[in-house]
């Protein structure tokens, strides 16, 4: 990357963490080698750490003065990233986001920052492929890069480069993110697709990239997987309360699990209250299976529950969510006027 340099541009590589001890020593050592100018910055905005993560990432400041550890007392990624570009954003160019539970080629920065200046894009997105290690992650790796997992998401499947509404953060131009006011940090998930929103309202152009994608790792097991995907289920609710956007297509099949696990509850009433979560479930092993025949994928239906896990814990979170706000804003019921 040191070859073919972008001139006039002052990039921000921000890397919001939080006990990233296994992976933030390999990040820093390869972002800090393809660094587009020698005013570049990394800044780790670390929430907290305790497994070590804070003293990696200042010893690798000692030897490398560019890179900067960054307290994120709000812990979460939106107000690590904020707090990054309000200390460190003045001069720069863009802000580029790095997932430290992700990994990325060499030339990953390069290219953002190709098509950025070659497209006049305020913010450029990219695909992402789900890869695993163990059984259960290698399972649910499979089914998030399927359409059961991902509904046919744009940035899971990646294609031409293309101007898009939303995409998986990765480059975007730091004027463009103070005006629209940086991430909302009441949301803990879901914070790329409200500022996508934001960013289009006020005119700003989001570029899906085909020179380059991230390789991202899920979670290990089911717990872990289950809490994940229902934090994206609050973040989507809290989106639709926000904006009052309308879900899309593929968001409300996933919607209606709980829904339909509720309903079950009277199948002693009936058998047709059973009916709705049996045909998920039915289809959702059907698909496995069919991973598992027509792909030749042995991990086809363990993807299956994976699928399932995060269906359901999308679900919920989301009518949590959603519940909980509407439940919070009406009157008391029969409160004394005085």
């Amino acid at each position: 990357m040191k070859s073919g340099l972008i001139p006039h541009v002052k990039t921000l590589i921000v890397i919001p963490c939080l006990n990233e001890a296994r992976t933030i020593d390999d990040l820093l050592l390869k972002f800090s080698s393809t660094l587009n100018n020698r005013d570049d910055r990394i800044i780790v905005a670390d929430g907290g750490s305790t497994d070590g993560t804070r003293e990696i990432v200042a010893d690798f400041s000692r030897q490398d003065q560019r890179v900067i550890l960054l307290a994120n007392p709000k812990r979460i990624q939106s107000a690590g990233i904020n707090l990054a570009v309000d200390v460190f954003g003045v001069g720069y160019d863009y802000m580029i986001r790095i997932d430290a539970h992700g990994d990325y080629p060499d030339d990953y920065c390069h290219r953002l920052l190709e098509d950025a200046v070659a497209t006049g894009a305020d913010s450029v997105v990219v695909a992402m492929e789900t890869v695993g290690h163990g059984v259960f992650q290698k399972a649910t790796a499979v089914a998030q890069n399927s359409k059961l997992g991902n509904g046919g998401s744009k940035h899971r499947e990646g294609a031409k480069g293309r101007w898009i509404d939303h995409g998986h953060h990765a480059l975007m131009r730091i004027e463009a993110f103070k005006v629209v006011g940086g991430y909302d940090e009441s949301f803990s998930h879901n914070e790329d697709a409200e500022l996508d929103h934001r960013l289009r309202k006020a005119g700003f152009r989001i570029w899906m990239t085909d020179k380059t994608r991230m390789t991202y790792y899920p979670r290990a097991s089911i717990g872990p997987l289950f809490r994940q995907y229902m934090g994206y289920g609050r973040g989507r609710a809290k989106n639709v309360l926000k904006h009052r956007s309308i879900p899309k297509i593929r968001q409300m099949i996933p919607l209606a699990v709980l829904p339909c696990a509720a309903l079950s509850v009277f199948g002693f009433v009936h058998w047709l209250a059973v009916l709705p979560l049996c045909l998920w479930i039915a289809a959702c092993l059907a698909y496995g299976v069919w991973m598992a025949i027509a792909e030749k994928n042995p991990y086809g239906p363990l993807a299956a529950i994976s699928a399932m896990t995060m269906h359901l814990a999308w679900s919920t979170g989301f009518w949590r969510e959603l519940i909980g706000s509407i439940t919070a804003t009406q009157p008391l019921a029969g409160k004394a006027v005085s």
